[in-house]
C-alpha cells in the first residue's frame, strides 16, 4: 500500500507531525523550517498523550518574508526571537526517534526538510519505525471523492472547518480527518452494495433555485462541507395516480373482497 510502511515488532505510540517552511521564490534556494507541531498519540485508542510545537528562527532571516502572503501569518519578526533549530532539536529528536512517524504527505516533503535540518546542525537525524502518510493511504482507500485530497479539501469534506496552516491545529486536524475517513470505510465495509454506491456521486450537484420569474432553475453548486445526498420525484403528477390505482388493485388481490378503506387503515397501522 503506497504511503504505508510496516511497523517493526515492539513499536509503540504514533506521532503525527507537521512542519511550516519558508517558500523557495527562486531556482536553487531552500526550504527553511520555520515551525514544527507534533502530537504523540496512543495507537489502541487514539487519545492525544502529548503535545509540543515551537517556532524556528532560520539562520538567514532576510528569506523570511516580512509580511506573510499565506494564511499562517508566520512572517519575520514572528520568528526574530524564535529558537534556532540547534536549540530544539533534542527535543525534535526524541519526539520523533524510534516511533511510527503519521502525517500528510511527510513522505515526500517533511521527512525530507526533518533530515535536511539536521544534516545542517551536522546530527544524524531521527529515524521512525514506521511511517504512516495519510495523503498516500487515503488516495487509495478512500478515492478522490473529496477532490485533490490535500488536508484542507478533506476538512471541508467532513464539515471540520478551514486549515489554519499551524503545525499543532493541522495534525490534529490530521488525525480527525483519518478517524472521519475510517469510519466512512467501516460503513461502507458492512453495505458495500448500498453504501458505496451513494458515495460515488458527482463532485458537482444540482441544486434548485426560485428565479425573479417564479421559475424553477437550475444552478452547480461546487463545494460542500459534508456529503449531499440528492432526492429526486420518481414520478411525474400524471403517473403518480396510475401507480396509486395499481397498489390499491394489488391490495384488493391480497385481501379479497375486503373494503379499500380497510386495507388502508390496516397498512397505516403496521407502518406505524
Amino acid at each position: 500500500m503506497e504511503g504505508f510502511i510496516p511497523c517493526q515488532e515492539g513499536s509503540a505510540e504514533i506521532v503525527f507531525f507537521d512542519i511550516e517552511t519558508t517558500v523557495p521564490n527562486r531556482t536553487g534556494q531552500r526550504f527553511c523550517v520555520l515551525e514544527f507541531g507534533a502530537i504523540v498519540v496512543c495507537p489502541r485508542n487514539l487519545v492525544e498523550l502529548e503535545s509540543y510545537s515551537t517556532l524556528i528562527k532560520p539562520k538567514d532571516l532576510s528569506v523570511v518574508a516580512l509580511r506573510s502572503g499565506r494564511s499562517d501569518g508566520i512572517t519575520r519578526d514572528a520568528v526574530a526571537n524564535a529558537p534556532g533549530f540547534e536549540e530544539v532539536a533534542d527535543k525534535i529528536f526524541n519526539l520523533l526517534n524510534g516511533r511510527v512517524w503519521g502525517g500528510h504527505n511527510i513522505q515526500r516533503f517533511d521527512c525530507v526538510r526533518i533530515k535536511e535540518a539536521f544534516a545542517d546542525i551536522g546530527r544524524p537525524p531521527p529515524v521512525p519505525v514506521g511511517i504512516i502518510d495519510s495523503l498516500g493511504v487515503l488516495t487509495e482507500k478512500f478515492g478522490k471523492r473529496a477532490g485533490n485530497m490535500k488536508m484542507a479539501s478533506l476538512a471541508t469534506y467532513f464539515g471540520l472547518g478551514q486549515q489554519k496552516h499551524r503545525s499543532l491545529d493541522d495534525v490534529r486536524m490530521n488525525l480527525e480527518v483519518l478517524k472521519h475517513c475510517a469510519t466512512v470505510l467501516f460503513l461502507e465495509s458492512s453495505l458495500p452494495s448500498i453504501l458505496n454506491r451513494s458515495w460515488h456521486s458527482p463532485s458537482t450537484i444540482t441544486t434548485r433555485s426560485r428565479s425573479s420569474a417564479g421559475k424553477l432553475t437550475c444552478k452547480e453548486e461546487t463545494s460542500r462541507k459534508s456529503p449531499t445526498y440528492q432526492r429526486t420525484v420518481p414520478y411525474t403528477r400524471e403517473s403518480l395516480g396510475k401507480m396509486t390505482e395499481r397498489v390499491k388493485n394489488l391490495l384488493c388481490k391480497a385481501r379479497g373482497s375486503q373494503p379499500i378503506n380497510n386495507l388502508l387503515k390496516h397498512s397505516h397501522s403496521v407502518l406505524r
